[in-house]
């Protein structure tokens, strides 16, 4: 029993960061896009900072000649093997394949691309690429100013094959219970393509500062007090139930890695506006 209200006030703490700004709308500017696709490169020792920054600077330069309109963002690990992601959004699985298509179509830039591909894989010990489907159900005040954001936590869940009904019901309880905390937000995504997918869930919780982090363990607790023992209770049975493993990391944006819009670094020149 003990065991599992501590399961049950871990997740309290792991579905929720406190905002510092105003999130009210889950649609509009800011809103998570349908389609996220994440990149993900395990670097080896030694191989990070400058030296991948100079390496990354070769796709950069093929985008910009290119004029490429898809844009992406890059952040470093904070926790967890030393690794890179690399995050594209899309309206739709066929915005992502259109996308796809006219790479290929482009040769100069596919040619250019291979180029850096080829240079970056040298300091690589892994690389791959998962597909996610956003859900705005299982998601709150999801909308945010997403240049602003500086640290990114992902929490990663694997839920037990036949175990969904469970799993939504015990999503279904954050959402509600969260819903009287205004500074709480968070975006659900559900694994469509990639490496255990499936069955694999991410929460993706943005921040401006790590100070939100703090705020967020405490509007945890002060979530478990107000659901009270019953409430965890059954929190707890149906995460023992459902829910496999659990891994949370955290995330840096690395700017110099990063091709986003020219508009970003006036926007956020902390962040985006350095050389």
């Amino acid at each position: 029993m003990k065991d599992r209200n501590i399961l049950s006030l871990a997740l309290s703490s792991l579905f929720v960061v406190s905002a510092a700004f105003a999130t009210a709308q889950d649609s509009g500017p800011g809103a998570p896009p349908n389609v996220l696709v994440i990149q993900r490169e395990y670097l080896k020792p030694g191989k990070s900072g400058a030296i991948h920054v100079k390496s990354e600077a070769n796709f950069i330069k093929a985008s910009n000649d290119a004029k490429w309109p898809t844009h992406y963002i890059a952040m470093d690990s904070l926790s967890g093997p030393t690794r890179a992601l690399f995050i594209f959004a899309y309206d739709s699985f066929e915005a992502y394949g259109k996308d796809q298509e006219a790479q290929n179509a482009n040769a100069k830039y596919a040619a250019a691309l291979d180029a850096a591909n080829l240079a970056d894989g040298e300091l690589l010990t892994r690389y791959d690429s998962q597909a996610f489907v956003y859900h705005p159900e299982m998601s709150l005040h999801a909308a945010v100013d997403v240049p602003h954001q500086r640290y990114w936590e992902f929490t990663s869940f694997h839920v037990k094959a036949g175990h969904d009904a469970e799993w939504n019901e015990l999503v279904k309880m954050y959402v509600d219970g969260f819903s009287k905390f205004p500074d709480a937000h968070w975006a659900m995504f559900e694994s469509k393509w990639g490496e255990n997918n499936g069955g694999l869930w991410v929460i993706i919780n943005p921040m401006r500062t790590l100070g939100e982090a703090d705020k967020g363990m405490a509007d945890g607790k002060a979530f478990f007090a107000a659901q009270g023992e019953g409430n965890m209770k059954h929190a707890g049975e149906l995460a023992a139930a459902c829910i496999e493993s659990v891994q949370t990391n955290l995330f840096v944006v690395n700017a110099k890695e990063s091709y986003v819009d020219a508009g970003w670094a006036k926007a956020a020149p902390e962040i985006y506006g350095q050389p």
